[in-house]
This record gives structure tokens, sequence and C-alpha cells, in this order.
């Protein structure tokens, strides 16, 4: 990822909530001479020490990735969206850009045994019901068996690289106006990215 002073961010704290917010995540491996990638959703892990988060992947997935003592790398993607030129400030370059916060983490999973991996199995199925109308925990004895199909990974990140880019780069007065943009009617209607924006550039 191309480093860019304006839009960097190295506190793990930026990292931690872009994961709880996002949980979705996508595990990039090197398997000798390919690259392998899977989509699936990540948990953070609360309790321990450090940065980590939880996830799992489908047998015959950890074969694909080869999981063993070679780092993988973990992408994280928040909230995103077009900035459209005609959006700016008079005089202001007229580029358009896309607006994003992302990371990339990296890490040697851990293998978790079949016990461990139905707790987060279970864990994850509760953090996303806890939001259903009606949330239905996951019934370990039923899934016992399905599990077994699974592999469980605790993903301790070693480093990432993380960027926040929202406009830090732009005058104020462009910056107003993109976030006014986002929050009217029309194709690029985005209320969360300018919600996205305002944490940002409050933060600095």
């Amino acid at each position: 990822m191309r480093h860019n002073p304006h839009h960097f961010a190295d506190d793990p704290e930026v990292v931690r909530r872009l994961i709880r917010e996002n949980p979705w995540g996508i595990l990039v491996s090197c398997n000798g001479d390919r690259l392998v990638a899977s989509h699936y959703p990540v948990l953070l892990d609360e309790d321990g020490d450090g940065l980590a988060v939880f996830t799992h992947v489908g047998r015959p997935d950890d074969q694909l990735h080869g999981f063993g003592e070679r780092e993988v790398m973990l992408i994280v993607q928040g909230v995103h969206g077009y900035i459209s030129p005609s959006w700016y400030a008079p005089g202001a370059t007229r580029a358009p850009t896309w607006n994003f916060t992302t990371a990339h983490c990296y890490g040697i999973p851990q293998i978790l045994d079949e016990q461990a991996n139905l707790r987060t199995l279970a864990r994850l199925v509760q953090r996303f019901e806890r939001h259903a109308e009606h949330p239905m925990l996951l019934d370990l004895e039923w899934a016992a068996p399905v599990a077994k199909g699974t592999v469980g990974i605790r993903l301790p990140i070693t480093r990432f690289q993380c960027k926040v880019k929202m406009s830090q780069d732009k005058d104020p007065e462009t910056q107003r106006r993109v976030i006014g943009a986002l929050r009217a009617p029309g194709a690029y209607h985005n209320p969360r990215l300018a919600d996205e924006m305002e944490r940002a550039l409050a933060t600095g």
C-alpha cells in the first residue's frame, strides 16, 4: 500500500475499530508459487494481549492456504466511496478520487483445536445474531459435527499498514462541500462516508 503521510495511521485502536465495525475480511496467503485469497468473517480478540483476530476457513481452504509458519495478510475494508471534483471549492485540484479506510494486517496463524474452534464459531454467531429480531444462539451439540468441516485460527497481528483517506489533504471548504454532497440525495448519496470523514477530520 503506497505510503502517504496525510493518510497514514499507526494507532492500533484505529485498526481495532475498523475490524469491529467491518468484520468481513480477506485472508491472503502465498502457498508455493500461487496466491490464495478467502473471504470470511473476523472477530476481534478482545481478551488477549496485543492486536489479534479470530476467524475460520472451510475445509479444504486450510490446505489451499498452506497454513504453517508463513505469514499471511488479512485485509479489512471500511466504508468507502467516490469523490467527484465537481464538489470541490473553486480553484481546488480537479482530480476525482476515492475516500476509504483499509488495513493490511500481517501475522502467522495459530490453528485452534476443535473445542476452541467451536467456541469461536459460537461467538461469531452471537456477535451477529444479537442484532436479529429473534436471536438464535448456536446449538453446540448440533454445531459440533458441522464445525469439523472448518479450521479455526487466531491471527496475532504483528504488524499492519493502515490508511485513512478522508480528504485530509483538501482545504476546509472543499472538505465541507464533499461532506455535504455525500449527505445529499443522488447517485453518490453516502452518509456513512460523510460520518467517517467528519470523524477522521475531527481527530486530525
